[in-house]
């Protein structure tokens, strides 16, 4: 994480900061459309770590109304109640397919959201049948899921002024 942080730096991203080893960065960074910053950042991972990885840059905004618009937040624990972000918003039609793809198999619950995919893991994301890969199949996007918990926590980090 401090040889990430380390190139982000160089590549003019301030206020660099990586939370655990989980994947989430927080960075302020001059002006720029966010599928610009995402491009940028997988751009950096494939040529400094060859990390071919899904990026997908969110505002605090972005998180709090994510969090807030999840249907199934306080249904079940923090951990099990996830958003995966998707790195373009898919049509209706692709998450009705989706749905109606994964009926039957498992309790999991989900709701397209804005630029993501909310999911009640229902019993657990462990023993879940409704994987990433999955997901990103029928909705033809990637995407990379945080549960509210870690959503939260990153939400209280960021910076207030800069939503």
């Amino acid at each position: 994480m401090e040889d990430l942080r380390g190139a982000l730096k160089y590549e003019d991203f301030e206020d660099v900061e990586t939370i655990v080893a989980s994947g989430n960065v927080l960075f302020l960074h001059p002006e720029r459309p966010t599928p610009g910053l995402s491009e940028k950042l997988a751009f950096i991972l494939r040529e400094e770590f060859a990390i071919d990885s899904v990026v997908c840059v969110r505002s605090r905004a972005e998180v709090v109304a994510a969090i807030a618009e999840n249907p199934f937040r306080g249904e079940n624990a923090d951990s099990i109640v996830h958003t995966m972000w998707l790195t373009r918003q898919p049509s209706p039609q692709q998450f009705a397919d989706l749905d109606a793809s994964f009926a039957g198999r498992g309790g999991e619950r989900m709701a397209l959201g804005t630029g993501a995919l909310h999911i009640d893991y229902g019993e657990g994301v462990g023993s879940s049948k409704l994987t990433g890969a999955f997901i990103e199949r029928k909705l033809d996007t990637r995407g990379t899921a945080r549960n509210l918990r870690s959503l939260q926590r990153i939400a209280d980090k960021m910076d207030h002024d800069d939503a």
